[in-house]
């Protein structure tokens, strides 16, 4: 098989179109590409259900180890499609795990808390990141995926910030710490919750509260009992429904100077916050929102696997330490905060 000419830096979760442009290619160019990116996936979904390992993480994996086949053009049409529109709309079906009623259930107390360790873990992401020489971006970006659900705030944050901002070295990096640190928390944060004697408040608080990931979040709530896990899928889908809003800020406030012209609150964005709406006034069957939960979880994952098929590892490979410290301090910052939370302002 006869490759393409050396391409420039491929990209990837460009949610706006702005990074590079749409290719002007009739739908045969896409099937390629997208023929990659399901069967990826697939795989990753195959694994996740019969050894229990994060479909994410699986999705990042094997994408990686696709990853020389970002050499050929011909798949670039459909993987651009998969990590732009499919991540879009993965979004927005998160908004169907959100009810506003739920959200108010938590009491005002626990509801501030939330909304303190997202800002606080956003802010030492980006506190640790200039410390240790590397940009605001690349802290916001690092942060808010602790802060707020891993891998698909990080893709959505990488996007808004924009490319000569957040590169996709950065990204790439930030998906394969934010996965490890997720699947590692999911096993130890129920054993600190258990050799604390916490009750099951107490414990979903803290799950849900400092987990990066949603599945891992809620598995880690199930695994210590049913109620945790409760109160785990509530206070996570809180950070989740942060999401809408700390894009809305990054977008408005953050870009100075090479900013794009026109900024706005972007559609996904609207999107997600009318539907969680419209899931609040229960007018959505359980059917019909079980089959938007799981479209969603399969085209964040679609998206994560061509975000990893099409990124620089060569340039991966060069970024040395640093970044992984942002990311390990702002989890750790964000599990301290949430186990103080759990042990002086819950129950």
């Amino acid at each position: 098989m006869t490759l393409a000419p050396k391409r420039p830096l491929p990209m990837a979760a460009d949610l706006y179109g702005d990074i590079e442009p749409s290719p002007q290619v009739g739908w045969r160019n896409y099937v390629p590409g997208l023929a990659i990116v399901v069967m990826g996936t697939l795989a990753a979904g195959f694994i996740s259900d019969h050894y229990g390992a994060p479909l994410t993480l699986m999705a990042l994996l094997i994408g990686l180890a696709l990853n020389f086949l970002s050499a050929d053009a011909r798949l670039t049409p459909g993987l651009a499609f998969a990590s732009r529109s499919l991540l879009r709309w993965g979004i927005v079906l998160v908004g169907v795990r959100v009810t506003f009623g739920q959200i108010m259930a938590l009491g005002p107390g626990a509801l501030l808390a939330v909304f303190a360790i997202v800002a606080v873990t956003i802010g030492s992401g980006i506190w640790v990141a200039r410390r240790l020489g590397d940009s605001v971006a690349f802290g916001t970006l690092a942060g808010g995926a602790v802060a707020i659900c891993g891998a698909s705030a990080a893709m959505a944050l990488a996007t808004t910030l924009g490319e000569r901002r957040a590169s996709q070295t950065q990204l790439t990096l930030v998906l394969v710490v934010i996965s490890a640190c997720s699947a590692l928390a999911m096993v130890v944060y129920p054993f600190a919750a258990h050799a604390m004697a916490f009750d099951d408040l107490r414990a979903g608080f803290l799950l849900g509260a400092s987990i990066h990931d949603v599945a891992q979040a809620l598995g880690a709530g199930y695994s210590y009992s049913d109620a945790a896990g409760q109160i785990a899928a509530i206070v996570k889908l809180t950070r989740v429904a942060l999401l809408a809003p700390v894009l809305a800020i990054v977008a408005l406030f953050l870009p100075r100077g090479e900013v794009r012209k026109g900024a706005r609150v972007p559609w996904f964005v609207v999107g997600f916050f009318l539907l969680a709406g419209v899931n609040s006034l229960g007018v959505i069957s359980p059917i019909a929102a079980g089959a938007a939960e799981h479209a969603a979880t399969w085209l964040l994952a679609a998206a994560v696997t061509a975000t990893a098929v099409r990124s620089p590892l060569a340039k991966l490979l060069e970024a040395g330490a640093r970044p992984v410290v942002v990311i390990v301090v702002a989890t750790a910052v964000a599990f301290g905060l949430s186990l103080a939370a759990a042990l002086w302002l819950i129950g």
